[in-house]
């Protein structure tokens, strides 16, 4: 049965980092996703976590009888510049090491490179992996990969390539169904390519920006390149969330009890917890789960 977390990232600004986990748990989740918070591994700089807030956070949780699905850092392992790529990978070795102290066998991320210089950053992709690998690999732990919007790779069947060429079956795929038009919009295709690699999806809405004939969003200046995405609630938007929950059953992600699925809605801090509940009822009944 697959794990459903919660990501707290709408309630940063009003709760501590310890006090995400009695969150977490009062709306009724047994799972969190640790996403980039100042305090324990903000967006693109080192870990800010010692070993003691570690294992104050992995009290918490205990206290609060919920548990870690996921560590999700971004860091820019795939900058198309070697200093930048270098500097991600010490970052990385930390966050390997904060993961293992949790009890946490589970990281998902993004490529984090450049689309203007996708080949750049696909060399230092690779050249990451090649040093970061064995550390993951012996270490037990597996690393999901998200093709995000903006990266170096947006195509959901060619970030498959990418993550095939590494040769690992401790690197998978994540599919996060408000990406799904940047992916290229052809979910079913790419969740059965995915197959077993497929291991952790983000449950939030989008709207199809490409409708309305390039216009259903309106950026200036015009042709400029901003990708506009949203993660709104299940069923608000142009996702079909009824092919999403057949194409996971289809690929054997609900049988099986190493997946995640992650609810992800950003787009209404305002009424987040009853979002939240809602995600989780709707989510359960979409996996056929009780």
């Amino acid at each position: 049965m697959p794990k459903i977390a919660l990501d707290p990232t709408p309630f940063h600004h009003d709760l501590s980092l310890l006090e995400f986990p009695r969150k977490v748990a009062d709306l009724g989740y047994e799972y969190l996703q640790l996403t980039p918070h100042r305090d324990f591994i903000p967006f693109y700089r080192h870990p800010k976590a010692d070993d003691a807030l570690v294992d104050a956070f992995a009290a918490a949780c205990r206290d609060a009888g919920v548990q870690v699905a996921s560590v999700l850092p971004v860091l820019r392992w795939s900058g198309p510049d070697r200093e930048a790529r270098e500097a991600a990978v010490q970052k990385w070795k930390r966050v390997i090491e904060i993961t293992k102290r949790l009890g946490v066998d589970t990281i998902n991320t993004e490529f984090s490179g450049r689309p203007e210089r996708a080949e750049e950053s696909e060399d230092q992709f690779y050249r990451a992996m090649e040093e970061l690998l064995p550390i993951i690999e012996a270490s037990g732990l597996r690393v999901l990969i998200d093709p995000h919007p903006d990266d170096f790779v947006e195509d959901g069947l060619e970030a498959l390539r990418v993550i095939r060429g590494l040769n690992s079956k401790h690197v998978g795929f994540v599919y996060v169904a408000c990406h799904t038009f940047h992916y290229g919009g052809n979910m079913d295709e790419i969740i059965d390519a995915a197959g077993d690699s497929l291991q952790l999806v983000h449950v939030a809405d989008a709207y199809d920006h490409r409708r309305s004939h390039g216009l259903r969003y309106i950026s200036n200046p015009p042709g400029n390149t901003a990708r506009v995405h949203q993660h709104l609630p299940i069923g608000q938007a142009d996702v079909d969330f009824d092919a999403f929950w057949a194409a996971l059953d289809r690929v054997g992600f609900s049988a099986r009890e190493d997946t995640v699925a992650v609810s992800s809605v950003f787009a209404e801090d305002e009424n987040a917890d009853e979002v939240s509940r809602f995600q989780l009822a709707e989510i359960r009944k979409g996996l056929g789960v009780q």
